[in-house]
């Protein structure tokens, strides 16, 4: 390995041996700078250093500006040091002049980009010199430009700073890639061609094609011929060496001119006074002549000027070896004709261009304004004969309309109809139709509307119209105003605008439905009744009558749509006596205080008293001094020996809520004996029924009356307001009814007893009773409104076979707009019209006449008499007819309407013959006779002779003149059979048809049921040619019943009542469930989200509130005590209380009815029975134990909580009381609880009963929780004044399930193709509403198909070129032909297709494969024996890219055709001309690849190497060169591997530069290139060191054995192709010797510091080092 660098004279390579004279090299440089260091001055040192230039500066813009830079002086050691240490001479300047930039220069400078120039190789751009270079894919270019700033006005350069400063420069070069040289590839040759002679010495002739044409300087084609001479066998007679060669036709010609002709006429003349009568042939001809074109002058077209010419050639006799001889030498036994009729060429002639027409775009439209106008000319002269085609008689050009005043253009846009009413019932028939009819639907509903276009600036353009015409008209003045209204109020005046067709309006189309909400009306709840109140008077501001009552009260807890007056009466009234306002209400008992003072026996209590009004509000005493206050109630504090009872207990509530005659309310209350008397001299206890009392309650009657409403009235006008309620179009935004005027509204109020019906108003109090009357807003009159009939549809003029106009009819519609409410006008009924379309009297159409045949006429017979065969009046002629343009209905019409809609106009010449008199003539063909049927009997047709050919015995001859023919009848035979796949399954076409101008949603259009499908006929002929389906009494298809499966829902079961809630105090939850009955199919609605257990189940689950206290336990009183031990005398001691225990429902009025002891909280019921001592006489007895206090919060041990009891009997001498207090610790969550609140998850979306969907309300509760976890009543909470941060409500929205709404199907599409087996024809639909939520799925099918009915393809086709034809001569310029046939295929491709009558493809027009010009004949050669001639072109070869296989590296595409050259004599080989090829782009080439292969076989016929495409054609040319180009046959197997040869040793071996990787069967297996390093030069820009292929990387030195000429280096890669370790140490040990020498050059050339002590006197003044940012004022 070495290290190589390229230099100017090639690749330089330096051993690693060769490091010695680098070093030399290096030292004797550094020897050099040492020395010449000390030559110099002390300064030599210091030099100046620059900063960059700053910003240009200056007041005004332009090139007066400044800029600067910093200057100062540097040490070479790099620091700064003063300025006086450097040259003052040398000193750099720090400001110079500038250009400064401004904004506004951007419009006058820009970049000037030049073109790119030609892509120069890579290699080619550097210092050093080439070296060979192997091309793969393409070379690595770069071409360059040139880039500068200029001044736009005048293109004059400027500084690029000055464009720099709005833009980055351009780049000046890029990369391109120039392609490879691409060889001449040819194909393989064909096989031998047979011996050019029978006898004597002749060629055989093999020849090939070329496939790619040489590219980009690749080797040129290699003969295309090869030539070997045979000998069939010795010739007996003597070889035919001359024969007769046929030259071209001369230029059509005139005969000699007329006076020519006169002159000899008048020589003819005088010899014709001696022989009267007579006239030569040529007179007689002219004479003849003359009358043809009289006659025929007068039908004769002026656009056509036929002129009949001659024209001749000559017949030379040739000799085999090429040179002219005698024509006596060749037999002369039929010489053809040398002189013909013709047609003298005349070439089209066209007038000038007329005017250039309109601008098609008459109007200003931003988004297009580019239109088109045309000009046309018209044709002169048409040509003739040979003369050149009509050019283009209409040409156009883009335009812009011009001038003042250009309207706008029409500009379309969509609008819609007002949305229909929000129905909620569309949706439920979506769901199931059962549910369509139900009423007082809420909720998410639908609203559709209709969707027409209209043109959007309609008003505009028709004002600015009408306002062109007054001008013209001259009604109006310039110098005043038009009187007309501004543009602006012009759109109000049209209430609707005129639809159009719908493909006009461009964009997306607008929503035709939308989800929509009713409001569900909330319902009014109401509390329950409260308690009676005290007799009352109605008014107590006004007291005189004497009537009162008793009332009852509930409160609305939910306000109900439409205010309070939608619900029950609140208010209940009871007659009463004795009314008052204000009244004395006891709130408690004051202490027993005994009579006389005494400390025990009877007493008095008084009664603790409050003022209260009606309401049961407490007011000033004063209030109440007219009404007695209540007495003081009499007790008694027993004796120390005395019967001691409890207090009463609170009355019960009443169990009745009025009295009657059977019916009476109750309450009751009890006591309890606490000790019983001692005997003699004490207070004896009463019997059992004192202990319990009764009164009566609620005695007012059962006559309970009340207000009742009836519904408001409708919105009536109120006469006494001033607004009419006129009627209004104005259409009102959001749907909403307008307001127009104030009305009232009226209900009925009655009085009513309960349980009775309608009262007379007085029994009911006046205070409560609800008004009658109220305000209302009378909504506006809604007129109908609707767009104006739409244009009518048009007209198309189609005719049928026999030419007559088909009669059609055309419609118009118009769309409501507004719906009429409120008692607007209604719409009319007719919303569509149709009428009769105006039939033309004559079809469009145009058709080419063509008139009789004009006499045949021969060339002049003064050319032709001294022709040898030549006769009078018989011969080849030519005759021409004119040609004229009719309409239809034959009336004359102009000549270009042909040009432009008729087929192609019919020939104007023909070839002719004039029988001579020798001639047969017979009369043309008869038509064949008729058939009786198919495939019976024969048809005949015949001719006659004419004139003297009836004589001649000749002509008599059948066989050669036969004058009748027959044939069978035809026999056609047809069968019909099924073809291709069946279609889509359609259902029968009964639906609506998109309206043209309205889009209507999809209503309850057929999807699914019984259609129909499709599968097409074809028909056939007894000879398998396709024919029309009609012959096959067949329309085309097989029809077959299918069946759509009409989608099912996901059906569920109704909603289940709502569970109990969970809990019967505090937050729980509530259940109900729908049960799954069916599931969907067939792309049914689907289910929605299913329990996940059991997947049949769908749950719905909110919280509830139980209230705490709606179950509560009831005690009875105590029994009386029931002593164990009983001390008769006494009577005390131990004993038992019982008492009964009942869950009861609670009221406002008390606990009502027993229910369920479960409903009841366990841990809150009170003891059944209790154990205590009975007092003793003399005892002290306390009453039973009032309540716990409460806790103090928080609750600890040191808190405590207590209860008290009072004293009723003192106890006797000597005896005490037990403590009247009780206290006891708290502790938390036993008799101390902490309250929070807890807040429950949100329910469902709750929607109103009568409601599917749309808004609704998501719910939580709060719940007061105890510290143990319990839910208790609220107040507890509420009572700690908890924070409650949490919102109870939020809305929601339940999605809609809105079922997929398609459009209706499309028309059918035209046929895919026009004729053939393959047509389809398609209908699509497209999504109007997409599903939301649960609602019914798209369908996936959004088109639909069905085929065509099968047509026969007819096309018109060459048939193959004849032989070239030089009539009975051996060779010269002849004529070859072919016809135009007509072919019937079934348009998929596969065969050529079957031939039928040209009357088939009469209809189509006369061109092949898209080629108008028909060329039926043309010029051909046939050479002469012994000529050497290029053959006919081979056919195109198949596009070819040029390319790199697997690179991505494309050049175009490439198509050649090639002549070879033929030979029959050997002799004149060298008289051959020159072989050629041509090519021609094309698209779409196929990338081939080249590669050698070989064979083993040495015997075989195939040569042992050869190239081959990788399409497996074998080829010459296009595989990579061979190095040595020698066989490879010596090596088994050959070296086929690129870069590799076979040596003399018969090994594979590499080239030089590439080294060998060797498959594990010791086998060769690639070439890979050496890697060698190279070292950039100052010169080179890609400066990295990189990886190169080595050229010739050693010298030869040794000789190897198989190795000749070869040098022997060491192998850097290994087996597998990876380099070996050997060759990293080796670089790296490289790399570090690189490293030490540089060390030691910069050691030994460095210059010693100097002394510190110098370095200290500089340390005096320090150097200042400047940073400088470019501003001026530094």
């Amino acid at each position: 390995m070495g290290l190589g660098w390229r230099g100017a004279a090639g690749t330089l390579r330096i051993r690693t041996e060769g490091s010695w004279y680098l070093l030399v090299t290096l030292l004797l440089f550094c020897g050099f700078w040492e020395a010449h260091a000390q030559t110099d001055d002390e300064k030599s040192v210091y030099f100046w250093e620059t900063g960059p230039w700053g910003r240009c500066m200056g007041s005004d813009c332009g090139p007066g500006g400044s800029q600067s830079r910093a200057v100062w002086c540097a040490h070479v050691d790099g620091w700064t040091t003063l300025h006086t240490n450097c040259d003052q001479g040398q000193r750099p300047s720090n400001q110079r002049n500038c250009f400064r930039v401004c904004d506004w220069h951007k419009d006058l400078y820009d970049w000037q980009l030049g073109a790119w120039n030609v892509c120069v190789p890579v290699s080619a751009r550097t210092l050093w010199a080439s070296r060979p270079f192997t091309c793969s894919g393409g070379e690595e270019g770069i071409q360059i430009r040139e880039v500068g700033c200029i001044l736009r006005s005048d293109v004059s350069p400027a500084e690029d700073s000055i464009c720099e400063y709005f833009e980055p420069k351009p780049r000046l070069e890029e990369a391109c890639l120039i392609p490879c040289p691409q060889d001449c590839v040819v194909s393989e040759y064909l096989p031998w061609t047979s011996c050019s002679k029978t006898c004597g010495t002749g060629l055989r002739t093999r020849v090939r094609s070329v496939l790619v044409p040489p590219l980009f300087g690749g080797v040129v084609c290699p003969n295309l011929t090869e030539f070997k001479s045979c000998k069939p066998g010795p010739c007996t007679g003597p070889e035919g060496m001359h024969s007769l060669r046929i030259g071209l036709w001369s230029p059509c010609a005139l005969p000699e001119t007329r006076t020519a002709r006169q002159a000899k006429r008048r020589k003819g003349k005088d010899q014709g006074r001696e022989r009267a009568g007579v006239k030569d042939p040529e007179t007689r001809e002219l004479i003849q002549k003359k009358r043809t074109r009289n006659r025929l002058n007068r039908q004769e077209s002026p656009f056509w000027d036929i002129q009949v010419g001659y024209q001749t050639r000559d017949v030379t006799c040739i000799h085999r070896n090429g040179s002219t001889v005698g024509r006596g030498l060749c037999s002369m036994r039929d010489l053809p004709l040398t002189v013909q009729s013709c047609v003298l060429p005349k070439d089209c002639q066209v007038t000038d261009w007329v005017e250039w027409g309109p601008c098609s775009k008459t109007c200003v439209d931003p988004e297009s304004p580019i239109g088109n106008r045309t000009r046309s000319r018209q044709v002169v002269q048409f040509p003739v004969g040979e003369g050149a085609e009509c050019t283009p008689l209409e040409e156009s050009e883009s335009c812009e309309p011009l001038g003042e005043g250009v309207p706008p253009c029409a500009t379309y846009t969509w609008r819609s109809t007002e949305w229909s009413d929000c129905r909620v019932d569309s949706l439920l028939s979506q769901q199931d139709r059962r549910r369509g009819n139900l009423t007082g639907l809420c909720g998410g509903g639908l609203q559709t509307r209709e969707v027409y276009c209209v043109q959007a600036n309609a008003e505009l353009l028709k004002y600015l119209t009408d306002l062109r015409e007054k001008d013209k008209a001259g009604q109006t003045q310039r110098q005043q105003k038009p009187s007309v209204p501004p543009l602006l109020s012009i759109t109000f005046q049209i209430t609707a605008s005129r639809p159009v067709e719908n493909k006009l309006c461009e964009g997306p189309i607008p929503n035709r439905s939308q989800l929509c909400q009713i409001p569900c009306p909330i319902e009014c709840e109401v509390s329950p009744w409260g308690a009676w109140g005290p007799c009352t008077f109605e008014n107590c501001e006004d007291q005189v009558a004497k009537k009162g009552f008793k009332l009852r009260k509930r409160r609305i807890t939910n306000e109900p749509t439409g205010g309070p007056g939608n619900c029950p009466h609140l208010v209940e009234a009871v007659p009463c006596d004795e009314p008052s306002c204000y009244d004395w209400k006891p709130v408690g008992l004051d202490q027993c205080l005994p009579d006389d003072e005494k400390l025990c026996g009877p007493g008095t209590q008084l009664t603790q008293v409050q003022c209260v009004n009606s309401n049961g509000e407490e007011v000033d005493r004063n209030l109440c001094t007219s009404s007695t206050a209540p007495k003081p109630v009499p007790c008694e504090v027993p004796c120390s020996r005395n019967c001691v009872l409890s207090d009463w207990t609170p009355w019960s509530s009443c169990s009745q809520t009025c009295s009657s005659k059977t019916i009476e309310g109750k309450q009751m209350r009890t006591r309890s004996i606490l000790a019983y008397n001692a005997g003699e001299g004490g207070g004896v206890c009463p019997n059992s029924s004192s202990l319990q009392e009764v009164r009566n309650c609620n005695e007012h009657a059962c006559t309970v009356y009340h207000w009742q409403t009836g519904p408001w009235g409708p919105c009536t006008e109120d006469p006494s307001a001033s607004t009419l309620n006129t009627s209004t179009v104005v259409r009102a935004s959001g749907g909403g009814q307008g307001a127009c005027s104030m009305g009232m509204q009226t209900r009925k109020v009655i009085c009513v007893r309960v349980n009775v019906g309608q009262v007379p108003p007085k029994k009911c109090p006046d205070g409560p009773r609800p008004s009658t009357v109220r305000p209302c807003q009378l909504p506006c009159k809604k007129d109908c409104i609707m767009t104006p009939f739409s244009d009518w549809t048009p007209c198309p003029v189609t005719c049928d076979a026999e030419g007559n106009a088909v009669k059609r009819k055309q419609t118009r519609k118009r769309l409501i707009i507004q719906q009429p409410s409120n008692g607007g006008q209604d719409c009319p009924e007719v919303l569509e019209e149709e009428t009769d379309c105006e039939v033309p009297k004559i079809c469009p159409g145009f058709r080419w006449k063509t008139h009789k045949w004009r006499k045949c006429q021969l060339v002049p017979w003064f050319v032709r008499q001294h022709r040898p065969g030549a006769q009078e009046t018989c011969g080849p002629g030519l005759q021409t007819r004119a040609v004229s343009c009719r309409q239809l209905d034959g009336t004359q019409a102009d000549i270009s309407e042909c040009l432009k809609f008729a087929k192609e106009m019919p020939a104007i010449t023909q070839r002719c013959q004039l029988p001579c008199q020798d001639d047969c003539q017979l009369t043309n063909w008869s038509k064949f006779s008729s058939c009786t049927a198919d495939c019976v009997g024969v048809r005949t047709r015949k001719r006659a002779l004419i004139g003297r050919s009836k004589k001649k015995d000749k002509c008599k001859n059948t066989q050669m003149y036969p004058l009748s023919e027959t044939q069978y009848c035809p026999c056609d035979k047809y069968n019909a059979q099924p073809v291709g796949n069946w279609s889509d399954c359609i259902l029968p076409e009964g639906g609506r048809v998109e309206s043209l101008l309205g889009m209507k949603v999809q209503g309850d259009i057929k999807e699914c049921g019984q259609g129909y499908r499709y599968q097409a006929m074809v028909c056939y002929d007894q000879d398998n040619r396709l024919v029309e389906t009609s012959r096959c009494n067949s329309h085309g298809y097989i029809e077959e019943a299918c069946i759509i499966p009409c989608p099912s829902d996901c059906k569920l079961s109704e909603w289940s009542n709502w569970s109990r809630c969970s809990k019967s105090c505090g937050s729980g939850v509530k259940v109900r469930s729908k049960w799954l009955r069916e599931k969907p199919y067939n792309g049914g609605r689907p289910c929605p989200k299913l329990d996940h257990i059991n997947q049949a189940q769908v749950y719905e689950v909110v919280p509830c509130q139980s209230d705490c206290n709606q179950y509560v336990w009831v005690a009875e009183p105590w029994s009386v005590w029931k002593v164990s031990n009983v001390d008769l005398k006494e009577n005390c001691g131990e004993g038992v209380q019982t008492r009964k225990v009942r869950c009861m429902l609670n009221t406002i009025d008390g606990p009502s009815e027993s229910v369920e002891d479960y409903l009841c909280d366990p841990e809150e019921m009170p003891l059944g029975a209790r154990e205590s001592r009975l007092p003793c006489p003399e005892d002290c007895v306390l009453n039973d134990w009032g309540r716990w206090s409460r806790c103090n919060l928080p609750c600890t041990r040191t808190n405590s909580r207590v209860r008290t009891a009072y004293t009723l009997r003192s106890p006797g001498a000597g005896r005490q009381c037990p403590d009247t207090t009780d206290k006891e610790a708290c502790s938390l969550n036993l008799n101390c609880f902490n309250y929070f609140y807890n807040i429950t998850d949100w329910s469902t979306c709750q929607l109103s009963p009568n409601a599917v969907c749309g808004s609704g309300i998501k719910t939580r509760m709060l719940d007061c929780v105890r510290s143990d976890g319990k839910s208790v009543n609220l107040k507890f909470c509420e009572e700690l004044n908890l924070e409650k941060k949490w919102q109870m409500n939020i809305s929601c929205v339940v999605e809609c399930p809105v079922n997929c709404q398609l459009s209706e199907w499309s028309a059918w599409s035209k046929c895919s193709q026009t004729c053939g087996l393959e047509g389809k024809m398609w209908r699509r639909r497209s999504v109007v509403q997409a599903s939301q939520g649960d609602g019914r799925p798209c369908p996936s099918q959004m088109e639909q198909w069905k085929p065509c009915p099968v047509r026969p393809c007819y096309r018109w086709q060459y048939s193959p070129w004849s032989e070239c034809r030089v009539e009975s001569v051996v060779c010269g310029h002849g004529i070859r032909y072919r016809n135009l046939t007509c072919f019937v295929s079934d348009g998929s491709g596969s065969g050529e297709g079957s031939l039928v009558d040209e009357e088939l493809c009469n209809s189509l027009k006369l061109a092949i494969n898209g080629d108008n010009p028909i060329n039926l004949k043309e010029a051909c050669t046939l050479p002469c024996p012994g000529e050497c001639y290029l053959m006919e072109w081979s056919d195109w070869s198949s596009c070819v890219s040029i390319c790199v296989r697997g690179a991505g590296v494309d050049f175009g595409s490439v198509q050649v055709r090639s002549r070879a050259v033929l030979a029959q004599e050997p002799e004149n080989l060298q008289l051959c001309p020159d072989q050629v090829w041509e090519s021609l782009p094309c698209t779409g080439g196929e990338c081939y690849e080249y590669k050698w292969f070989s064979s083993g076989r040495l015997n075989s016929t195939r040569p042992s190497i050869w190239c081959q495409r990788s399409d497996g054609l074998n080829v010459t040319g296009g595989c990579p060169p061979m190095n040595p180009p020698v066989d490879n046959s010596s090596c088994d197997p050959p070296c086929l591997m690129p870069k590799s040869f076979c040596s003399e040793a018969g090994i594979c071996m590499c080239e030089e530069g590439f080294t060998e990787v060797l498959s594990p069967t010791g086998q060769l297996d690639q070439c890979a290139p050496i890697p060698i390093l190279e070292i950039p030069t100052a010169g080179d820009k890609k400066g990295d060191v990189k990886t190169s292929r080595a050229i010739n990387p050693t010298l030869p030195t040794t000789i190897q054995p198989g190795r000749t000429g070869r040098t022997w280096y060491l192998q850097p890669y290994g087996p597998d192709g990876k380099l070996k370790m050997w060759v990293y140490g080796v670089a790296a040990g490289a790399f570090v010797l690189l490293i030490f020498i540089v060390s030691m050059i910069y050691l030994a050339c460095k210059k010693p510091k100097r002394p510190q002590r110098q370095r200290q006197q500089n340390n005096r003044l320090k150097p200042l080092t400047l940073a400088y940012d470019g501003d001026t004022d530094m």
